[in-house]
Formats: C-alpha cells, sequence, structure tokens
C-alpha cells in the first residue's frame, strides 16, 4: 500500500462525513497539521496514530487499509491481503478479512522483538476484541491490568481503556486479532 492511497483513504473518510480537518482534529486528538501532512502523503503515520484517526471516523484500522487497498469481494486471497508496517515499531499488520464487511474482522500480526505499540482508548470505543497468541510471547497492558499472553492462549479485551502491547522477547511475536463491532 503507497502512502498516498492510505492519505486519499484517510481524506475520503474525513469528507464522507462532511468533517472539516479540524473537526477531526478535535475528535481524534491528532492535530491539524499532522493531519493535512497525512492526507496530502507528506507524513507516514504511525500505528498509534492512525488508530486515533479511524477510531474518530468510526472505522477501524483494518477498514481504513482495506479502503487504501480498493479491496471488495467475499475472498482475501494471501497475496491480496492488505499489509501496512508501523514506521515507528516495524510491527507489520494484515487484513486477513475480506474488505466487504460483515460482522467478524481477522488481522493477523507480527510484533517485532522489543517493540511496543500504544493505542488510547477511544481506539476500542465501538469494537469488542480478542487477542489470540499464534507464536512468542505478547505483553497486553490493558488500562492498568498487565496480561502475558503465551503462544495458544487467548485473551477476551474488556471495555474500552488505554492499551499497550508490547514483545520483551528477543523473537517476534505473531498473534491474531478477532473484532467485532459493539
Amino acid at each position: 500500500m503507497t502512502d498516498e492511497a492510505l492519505a486519499a483513504a484517510v481524506l475520503a473518510a474525513r469528507e464522507a462525513l462532511g468533517w472539516s480537518t479540524s473537526a477531526l482534529a478535535e475528535r481524534s486528538g491528532v492535530s491539524r497539521a499532522m493531519i493535512a501532512k497525512i492526507e496530502r502523503a507528506e507524513a507516514q503515520p504511525t500505528a498509534a496514530l492512525l488508530g486515533r484517526l479511524s477510531g474518530a471516523l468510526g472505522l477501524t484500522l483494518s477498514e481504513l487499509i482495506a479502503r487504501a487497498e480498493h479491496a471488495d469481494g467475499r475472498i482475501a486471497r494471501a497475496a491480496d491481503q492488505p499489509v501496512w508496517t508501523d514506521p515507528d515499531s516495524g510491527y507489520t499488520r494484515r487484513a486477513l478479512s475480506p474488505a466487504s464487511g460483515g460482522p467478524l474482522e481477522l488481522v493477523e500480526i507480527v510484533l517485532p522483538a522489543g517493540a511496543r505499540v500504544a493505542y488510547p482508548a477511544d481506539t476500542y470505543a465501538f469494537i469488542h476484541q480478542q487477542l489470540w497468541v499464534l507464536a512468542g510471547v505478547l505483553c497486553f497492558m490493558e488500562g492498568d491490568v498487565e496480561h502475558e499472553l503465551a503462544a495458544g492462549d487467548c485473551l477476551m479485551v474488556g471495555p474500552p481503556a488505554d492499551c499497550v502491547f508490547s514483545n520483551v522477547q528477543r523473537v517476534p511475536c505473531r498473534y491474531l486479532v478477532a473484532l467485532s463491532r459493539r
């Protein structure tokens, strides 16, 4: 996915709601200047920043990425699944589910050794999630509660809270996020 495609998807989602850059800035907590840079493809947003924008726009991060990929249909072939890499942490996010929607969305995450990604509670305001660790160990801070999840462990994420995903191991952590709208 190109920065230009992501820029166009953010702009289109904002304009579809009839919001100004100021309105999106107020709802997301992201500055107007940064939103303008993202919409002009002059800045490569981090996962946390995209999470704040997508949450404010009423989209999951995967929906926003799928829009950037112009994906549709009922099947998502492995070769066509949108993959996005966070420029800050190096984590990769693969949208496994077809973009045509449905009540369930599946996302595969690979969190590199030593990586840490934080998301504000607003990111989770309208979704229910479960995390299933496929390989490695995931440290997940949900508000003030820390969960250490090993391969095979599955956690149902609670009510919206500031969250931090981290990998303190020396090997990548791979996990699946299953999410649906609340």
